[in-house]
């Protein structure tokens, strides 16, 4: 296929229900088979805003990977697979190393809050039907009233914009409402539960402090920052309108892996029964890759191994109990006992996406000094420190991990060694194309050793 470098390559393409494109489905199940392969890397992006990104992402990950199994002389036939599905990202969020019409230039921080048009589009693209909303929330983002009714009315905005769409096979599958392990009941993100000028208060305060010198004070960097109190707040704003269209794709990614990807492991298992499938997400993509496992149909053993990079859902997922509430467990508990070999899980310190905004965005509690002071753990991500509270898990450094990794369980690797580019607001969140961690998937996988 054009713009990938390796092959056999196919790409597997859901809507936002988790429908295939049976076309590519059905291409994907028959190459697999005719070719006599071994072994299929399957990789999702995460937030993405078209297909040429994502292709452009799995192009420059998956590049290493022949010369690495030459190098092992593996006598693995691979095969690899991108999962296209309709995800976003703003574009003030930089990807390194990647073209500028892939990644938009940071804008300078002491610029105005505002919708950049590639974003806007974007936001068109992942909610059809919402373009006269979205226009209001760019014009409020411009305009910048200094007047509370206004910012009340933007908050309203992106709740309707990002209001539940559970229908179909979406509403009853296991994706349908997995917010955070304290949260899994909401109707809606708990971010909206509060005062909007608080929210948008302590938003704003989040994004001072990545941009504060080391050792400044949250409060000092958000007045030098935003300069006057109605700037500090539309800025809290733009970042409400980010994290709400991102708990979307949250729940997203829950449908596509429950609804779409897991189904079509099956067929695979059931044409190929001796294939050994390789799952590999990136952000929200780790959580679909990890939610298609509670779709896999009994006794269908086909996935070998999974590799979240940088995954973007709870870090007590697979938690067998929580432990502020022995009485339950994960959205996703025990579903790693699925996977034949290790459940792989990177994380990095210099994440400040899942590090700082994921558990701001998620935690329930109200006392504003939460933000900065010790973190609560109730709303920690996977790509940030790991899986939390599984027994047995194995820690690793990054060096260690490519020295051998267990034959199975969680295992963490701390990569911040490589994973450690990349600017406010996201930091080092997408900084994932890196020869080491080719080599981690592979690893993983028993490809190479």
């Amino acid at each position: 296929m054009a713009g990938i470098s390796v092959e056999p390559y196919w790409e597997l393409t859901f809507d936002a229900e988790g429908d295939p494109d049976a076309g590519a489905r059905d291409a994907l199940v028959r190459g697999v088979t005719e070719r006599g392969l071994t072994d299929l890397v399957i990789f999702s992006h995460g937030w993405n805003n078209d297909r040429s990104t994502a292709t452009l992402l799995y192009d420059r990950f998956l590049a290493p990977f022949p010369a690495l199994l030459r190098d092992a002389d593996s006598p693995a036939r691979l095969g690899y697979a991108g999962v296209i599905w309709p995800s976003m990202r703003f574009t003030d969020e930089p990807i390194p190393d990647f073209p500028a019409q892939a990644a938009a230039p940071t804008p300078a921080p002491a610029a105005a809050p505002c919708l950049a048009p590639a974003t806007l589009r974007a936001l068109a693209r992942a909610f059809p039907g919402s373009e006269p909303l979205l226009d209001r929330l760019a014009e409020l983002l411009e305009q910048r009233p200094d007047d509370p009714a206004r910012l009340e009315e933007f908050a309203a905005l992106v709740r309707r914009l990002v209001a539940p769409r559970r229908t179909g096979a979406a509403a009853a599958g296991p994706s349908a409402h997995d917010m955070e392990p304290d949260a899994e009941a909401a109707a809606e993100p708990v971010m909206f539960a509060d005062d909007p000028a608080r929210v948008c208060g302590r938003f704003a305060d989040a994004l001072a402090a990545m941009e504060a010198p080391p050792g400044a004070a949250p409060e000092a960097a958000g007045a030098e920052l935003f300069g006057d109190l109605g700037r500090r707040l539309w800025n809290g704003a733009l970042e409400l309108l980010r994290q709400g269209s991102y708990w979307e794709m949250k729940r997203r990614a829950g449908t596509v892996g429950g609804a779409g990807l897991g189904p079509v492991l099956g067929l695979l298992a059931e044409a190929s029964p001796e294939l050994r499938v390789h799952l590999v997400g990136h952000s929200f993509g780790g959580r679909l890759m990890a939610f298609a496992l509670g779709a896999l149909p009994e006794r269908t053993g086909c996935v070998h191994s999974l590799t979240l990079l940088q995954g973007a859902f709870s870090h007590y997922a697979f938690a067998p109990r929580l432990p502020f509430d022995a009485g339950r467990g994960g959205a996703l508990k025990g579903l790693q006992t699925k996977v034949r070999g290790p459940v792989v899980c990177c994380h990095s310190d210099h994440d400040q996406a899942l590090g700082l905004l994921y558990p701001l965005a998620s935690q329930v509690s109200r006392d504003p000094a939460s933000a900065f002071g010790p973190r609560d753990v109730r709303w920690g991500a996977m790509g940030h420190d790991g899986v939390q509270s599984v027994e047995g898990t194995t820690a690793l450094s990054l060096a260690e991990a490519l020295e051998g990794l267990p034959a199975e369980g969680c295992v963490n690797v701390d990569v911040s060694a490589v994973v450690r580019r990349g600017g406010p607001p996201a930091g080092a969140h997408s900084d994932i194309c890196h020869g080491e961690l080719a080599r981690l998937v592979l690893l993983a996988g028993g490809l190479v050793r």
